[in-house]
């Protein structure tokens, strides 16, 4: 069974390898936390609103947070929930790709519009998120500041200005000041996050990013 469970999740994010698993009853944190038993997960490629955090939409003020916290807990219910972790944040927490039955709970989160692809960290959810976006479905139904600009302060309410969602290839810069880029797929892609304030950024093609001075990865 574990096996089976496995193949799934690797088809959503092939390039992640799964080190141990985490399963039971959740309690519910916020949009894209949930704890089991004494473990706090915070799932993986995704970012959801702050509790505290609103939205517009029509002119109007909506706890988006909340919502977003609400939906977590209306598709967890009752039911057990099933995670793989592939990692630790700097604050301890579990990063990992969670389930409840059939349902992957960062893409359905994602797909609903009430949390966004976290492309620091991955792109698996971009396509989810096009869809939320394209439909106009929860945060994506009026204007909002994107969770990782509102953690900064950032106040208002401004749609995020994302990159286009076909360019995904990363441009990281080294400890040694090389310039490499990570095409969607490859290894090193999700261990890569991306910094654009030191310089780092995103390319649509790997010929773009060869022109602009970066390499692939030896």
């Amino acid at each position: 069974m574990i096996k089976i469970i496995s193949i799934i999740i690797l088809t959503v994010v092939p390039s992640i390898v799964v080190s141990d698993e985490v399963s039971g009853s959740a309690t519910i944190v916020d949009g894209d936390t949930l704890r089991i038993g004494s473990t706090t997960i915070r799932l993986y490629g995704m970012d959801a609103p702050e509790t505290r955090q609103t939205c517009e939409r029509a002119g109007n003020s909506w706890p988006c947070g909340e919502e977003s916290s609400r939906k977590l807990s209306q598709l967890v219910g009752e039911k057990m929930v099933l995670c793989y972790e592939i990692d630790r944040d700097r604050y301890g927490r579990v990063v990992a790709i969670c389930r409840v039955g059939d349902i992957e709970l960062g893409a359905a989160m994602v797909m609903s519009g009430l949390a966004l692809a976290y492309r620091q960290y991955g792109a698996e959810y971009v396509k989810h998120e096009t869809a939320a976006k394209d439909a106009a479905r929860g945060m994506w139904s009026g204007d909002f500041v994107a969770p990782w600009d509102w953690r900064r302060g950032v106040r208002g309410t401004v749609v995020p200005t994302t990159r286009d969602d076909d360019c995904l290839i990363k441009g990281n810069i080294n400890r040694q000041g090389e310039r490499i880029y990570h095409a969607l797929g490859r290894p090193s892609y999700t261990a890569t996050v991306i910094d654009e304030s030191s310089g780092e950024r995103w390319f649509c093609s790997e010929e773009e990013a060869e022109e602009a001075g970066w390499r692939a990865p030896r």
